[in-house]
């Protein structure tokens, strides 16, 4: 992906290309494509976003970019931040000192500071809630749609993404991909979707690992149970 970024900078993306990037899901036929400079469509493939909910460090991290990058804009209207200190082991006193920037209650809901009308005619649409926006989208599909946004006078905003032509999102991370290096900010926008993976379904972990102790219960229980059934059985012609 990083590769592919790079090459197509160098092409200037703004005059080169004409988007025709679909929205279909990572797990189905990629992030979509585009029309290339010699008029070619070129396929892109989703991106494996960095998901792991052991990580407690990356969705710490990741919690405090949503923050500061997402929050002004963006609601999680189902995410509480007292379950984002509990579940990331943040103490309480620390989420509401650097990570509460729209309430003063811990136990409220993320929301976004600005109203939607507002933000609807600034931007053409109101920025959509994204608390099960990985679940709609897909954590891979998210996670190349952050990692391909170009500059693109044309726009409104000077940005433009070849997962989703002509979004209406601005680039919010240019600074942030100014400031490191390729390898460090995708992995600063991988703490960012995992962060979002777990507002999604917090309980996804929990539920992988109690699902895997259920399946080889179940499989260590079929011994008995074959060769019971084999022992009523055994007179039977």
């Amino acid at each position: 992906m990083s590769t592919l970024i790079k090459s197509l900078a160098g092409l200037g993306l703004g005059a080169a290309l004409t988007l025709t990037a679909g929205t279909a899901m990572a797990s189905g036929s990629g992030c979509g494509t585009f029309t290339n400079a010699d008029g070619v469509d070129e396929h892109l493939a989703c991106s494996t976003a960095p998901i792991d909910f052991t990580n407690k460090g990356s969705l710490q991290n990741g919690a405090k970019i949503f923050m500061n990058y997402c929050a002004g804009c963006h609601s999680a209207k189902y995410v509480r931040h007292s379950r984002i200190a509990k579940d990331l082991e943040i103490p309480p006193e620390l989420v509401e000192k650097y990570l509460m920037v729209t309430t003063d209650q811990i136990g409220d809901h993320i929301t976004a500071e600005i109203d939607p009308e507002i933000q609807a005619s600034w931007f053409g649409a109101a920025p959509p809630d994204l608390s099960l926006e990985t679940r709609l989208r897909g954590d891979d599909w998210v996670y190349t749609y952050l990692l391909s946004f170009y500059e693109d006078p044309s726009r409104p905003w000077g940005a433009n993404n070849l997962v989703l032509a002509n979004a209406a999102m601005p680039h919010v991370l240019h600074n942030m991909q100014e400031e490191l290096s390729q390898e460090e900010f995708e992995s600063e926008v991988g703490d960012l979707v995992n962060f979002m993976a777990w507002m999604g379904e917090p309980a996804r972990h929990d539920r992988q690992v109690i699902g895997f102790f259920v399946i080889l219960f179940l499989l260590v229980l079929l011994i008995p149970v074959y060769l019971l059934n084999k022992e009523f059985w055994k007179d039977v012609k």
